[in-house]
Formats: C-alpha cells, structure tokens, sequence
C-alpha cells in the first residue's frame, strides 16, 4: 500500500537546532548503504621509522564491534565502530570511535543525522540497522510503523 506524503510524523523533519530539514519522508523511507564508514581491522597508519602500524593501532574489526557494544546503553542510540582518518588515529592512539549509528560522518550530513535520531525516537517509524564490519558498510532500514 503508496504512503500517503505526509509524514507520519512531522517533527521528524523538523529541526529547530539549524535550519528547516529538506529531506521528506520519502526520502527517509527504504534502505540506504553507507559505504566504507565502518572500522574493517585495515590501517593506514605506519610508524615511518619501522615501518610498521604501532601496536595500540593494530586491532581488529572484532575489537571495536565489542568495544562498541560496552559504550551502548539504553539511554542512548546504539554504537558502531566507525573508521577514523589516519591523522586521526596516530592523534588519538585508536583506528576507531564509537559513534551512534547514524552519526554525522557516517551518513554524509547533519540533515540525515537529524531526520534519523528523530525517526528512532518516534513511534511513527521502525528504525533498523545492518553494520557489516568485513564490508565496511552500515545499511539503515525505515519503515513506517502500523501505528
């Protein structure tokens, strides 16, 4: 059954932080892959004096998707590992960060940050996610919910 184009909840495309939301709900609706955002275990990171990636960099996707699982709690949107530039990493000591899983850098934007964060806490949509960590790939499912 077509959904109609209002929204099933509007103050998901609301947002009183920045600027008015340009995305619809149609554009919310469906699936959308996220290329390469996620920690795979590869590292560009090298020691130019060895040659090597320093051992406090050398870990592996299964590391950071059990280190994203300890930061995720009730009270906040579930994490994922997402991959950090290398400058990023050699600054900060770790190839990865946990992040909510429709956070800014993963899904190109602040807009879909928004619209997502606001899905989740809505009772209008089904907010799904698929972190494939051998990929590098977060897929994002909506749907709107039978309420």
């Amino acid at each position: 059954m077509p959904h109609s184009k209002t929204p099933a909840d509007p103050s998901v495309f609301e947002d009183t932080d920045r600027r008015s939301i340009t995305l619809s709900e149609t554009d919310l609706l469906g699936t959308h892959t996220y290329k390469n955002v996620l920690y795979t275990g590869d590292i560009d990171v090298v020691d130019v004096t060895t040659g090597d990636t320093p051992a406090d960099l050398d870990r592996t996707a299964e590391q950071a998707q059990q280190f994203a699982d300890r930061v995720t709690d009730a009270d906040r949107p579930d994490r994922v590992a997402k991959r950090l530039p290398p400058e990023q990493a050699a600054e900060s000591r770790s190839p990865y960060v946990a992040s909510a899983f429709f956070h800014a850098d993963i899904t190109g934007g602040m807009d879909w940050h928004t619209v997502y964060r606001k899905a989740c806490d809505s009772d209008a949509y089904d907010v799904a996610y698929d972190a494939d960590y051998d990929s590098g790939d977060l897929s994002i499912t909506v749907e709107r919910t039978d309420c």
